[in-house]
């Protein structure tokens, strides 16, 4: 083909055509640039198909983290909403002489409220990948790519409330530490002894006289104050931050 163009030129100089000649060198080079053009074309074709199937890999991975996300806060929130009621009812024996609980039921309580630490850890090891590697950029849709940003210090701010509650937890649970109350009570009544190995002791000691104690009221309803606020401030929007992240990420795979 160049061959061809080169055999055309030598023609149009040998006949002392300049102006036939012109022409044709515009057009050659309006041809050059026309195939310049066109191989751009099919160049950023190319890039942009393998950034769309990047991004449908993201998108899939990240709709599969998230889900499993969403699953172990969802498990989360019914823990916090046990502990609150399990903390709510010894409010409703503390200081109440006219309702006692049993030592079975009191060990119970105190049990099923305060021997579960909360702490959510979501799968987000595709999400740090992303924004670590500067992919984010990837993700075509704006609105998507705010919440994912977003979701990262959101998380951090429910940890810290995460903390907090635990704080508060720890105080309950001091008063088993630096007081006469009895822990291996409660683990004889609540079968914890069998299941780590301990011999039942021939008798308890009773803890219901926690139950006319003002420190260990005061740290109930700091309890429950606290796991409230978990629930209404930061596990409600957590999830409907996540919904909405997963809502996104459903509309824009294909």
């Amino acid at each position: 083909m160049i061959h061809f163009f080169r055999k055309i030129r030598q023609k149009l100089l040998s006949d002392n055509n300049f102006s036939k000649y012109l022409i044709y060198a515009i057009g050659e080079i309006i041809l050059v640039v026309i195939g310049i053009l066109i191989a751009l074309a099919i160049n950023n074709m190319n890039q942009n198909r393998v950034i769309q199937e990047k991004e449908q890999t993201y998108l899939n991975g990240l709709r599969a983290e998230f889900q499993i996300s969403k699953v172990k806060l969802s498990e989360l929130i019914e823990v916090n909403k046990s502990n609150f009621q399990g903390a709510k009812k010894l409010l409703k024996y503390v200081g109440n002489k006219n309702e006692s609980p049993s030592e079975k039921h009191f060990s119970e309580l105190l049990f099923n409220t305060f021997s579960s630490d909360i702490s959510f850890n979501p799968n987000n090891s595709l999400l740090h990948e992303i924004i670590n590697s500067g992919s984010l950029k990837d993700i075509s849709n704006n609105d998507l790519r705010i919440q994912l940003t977003n979701w990262i210090s959101t998380i951090e701010d429910v940890s810290k409330q995460e903390n907090e509650l635990g704080i508060q937890r720890e105080k309950v649970l001091d008063i088993f530490r630096t007081n006469d109350n009895s822990l291996r009570t409660i683990f004889d009544l609540t079968g914890v002894n069998q299941e780590i190995g301990l011999q039942k002791t021939e008798q308890n000691i009773s803890n219901l006289e926690l139950l006319n104690s003002r420190k260990f009221e005061n740290n109930i309803l700091m309890f429950v104050l606290t796991a409230k606020a978990m629930e209404k401030a930061h596990y409600q929007p957590l999830m409907e931050d996540l919904d909405s992240i997963l809502k996104l990420i459903e509309n824009e795979i294909k």
